[in-house]
C-alpha cells in the first residue's frame, strides 16, 4: 500500500511519513497539489489548507482512490466541498498517528471488500445468466422450501428472495460438518439460505427442523420426496444440462453448443469444432430457431 502525502509543512509531512513507515506503509511526499497530480498511490493524505493551492483537480482525478483530508479547521472549503467531490474522510490537526492509521486501514479494507463484492456479484450474474428459473418473488414469504432438479436454480431464487428483503443471507451448507453450530448461532432477525436438505438422514432432518424453529430461512432440496413442514415451491428446469442424472442426446448437445458459442466463434470454426458442415450447422440453426441477432 502506497500513501501519498500532500502537505506543504515539510516537518509535519516527514513526521507523518516516518510514523507511517513504522506500520510498514510506503510513503511519498509532495509539497504542492500540482506536483502530486502525476503521483500514483493507493491512499492520499491531502492538506486542503495549503496557501494558494486548489485541491479540487486532485480530488477529481483521484476520487476513485482513498482520499483523507488533513485540515486545520472545518468549513465548507476545507471539508464539506471536498467530501462532496469524492474525498472519504478528514482528520483535524493536531492528531495522533494511531487515529490516522485506523482511518487508513478502515477505508482500505472497505475498498477491498467492495472490490470482492463486485467480483462475486459479476461472477454470480455470469453463472446464473443461463439458468431458467422464474418465480413470483412478491408472493413468497419466509420460511420457504424450494424443491428443484438443479441446485443452481435454487441458488438463483434464494438470492432473488434475499434481494426482496434487502439483505445478504447467511449461507449454511448441510453437507458441512458445522451446520448445527451455524444454525444454533443464527439470530432470529437474520435470514439464512440452507442448501441440500436431501443430503441429511431422517434423524438429522428432525434436528434441523428443531433448530429452525422461529427463524427466517430459505431451504432447498433436490429430492421432492423429502418432507419439510414449510410452505414450498417446486421449480424444475426443463434444460437437461442442469440434471446430472440425464445423458444428453446428440441434438440436445449440439443445440446447447450453438446457443452458448454462436457469438464467440464464426460459423466456419463452430461447425468445425462440432464436426459438422456449415450447411448442417445452418440447418440445425433453423431447426432450433437459433439465428444470430444482428
Amino acid at each position: 500500500m502506497k500513501i501519498i502525502i500532500v502537505e506543504n509543512e515539510l516537518y509535519l509531512a516527514q513526521s507523518i511519513a516516518s510514523k507511517l513507515g513504522q506500520y510498514n506503509f510506503e510513503t511519498e511526499i509532495f509539497s504542492s497539489v500540482k506536483d502530486a497530480m502525476d503521483s500514483n498511490g493507493d491512499i492520499y493524505l491531502l492538506s486542503t489548507t495549503i496557501p494558494g493551492q486548489n485541491s479540487d483537480k486532485l480530488i477529481e482525478k483521484f476520487k476513485n482512490k482513498i482520499i483523507i483530508l488533513i485540515v486545520n479547521y472545518i468549513n465548507n472549503d476545507t471539508v464539506v466541498k471536498p467530501l462532496e467531490m469524492g474525498a472519504k474522510d478528514y482528520i483535524v490537526k493536531p492528531f495522533i498517528v494511531e487515529e490516522l492509521v485506523r482511518k487508513i486501514e478502515h477505508y482500505y479494507e472497505y475498498k477491498k471488500l467492495r472490490r470482492e463484492n463486485r467480483f462475486y456479484k459479476d461472477l454470480l450474474d455470469s453463472m446464473f445468466n443461463e439458468v431458467e428459473a422464474k418465480a413470483d418473488i412478491n408472493d413468497i414469504n419466509l420460511p420457504i422450501a424450494i424443491y428443484t432438479n438443479h441446485q443452481r436454480v435454487a441458488d438463483k431464487i434464494a438470492i432473488d428472495i434475499a434481494q426482496k428483503y434487502k439483505t445478504t443471507p447467511i449461507f449454511i451448507d448441510l453437507q458441512s460438518d458445522n451446520w448445527k453450530n451455524k444454525l444454533t448461532e443464527l439470530e432470529n432477525n437474520k435470514i439464512a439460505y440452507i442448501s441440500r436438505a436431501d443430503k441429511l438422514k431422517k434423524d438429522d432432518r428432525e434436528k434441523l427442523f428443531e433448530l429452525l424453529d422461529g427463524k427466517k430461512f430459505i431451504i432447498s432440496s433436490l429430492d421432492n420426496s423429502v418432507e419439510m413442514p414449510y410452505e414450498k415451491i417446486i421449480l424444475n428446469s426443463n434444460n437437461k444440462l442442469y440434471d446430472q442424472n440425464n445423458i444428453l442426446t446428440i441434438n440436445e448437445y449440439v443445440q446447447y453448443i450453438i446457443k452458448k458459442f454462436q457469438y464467440q466463434y464464426p460459423d466456419t470454426e463452430l461447425s468445425k469444432k462440432l464436426g459438422i458442415s456449415r450447411k448442417s450447422l445452418w440447418e440445425k440453426r433453423r431447426k432450433f430457431e437459433l439465428f444470430k441477432k444482428k
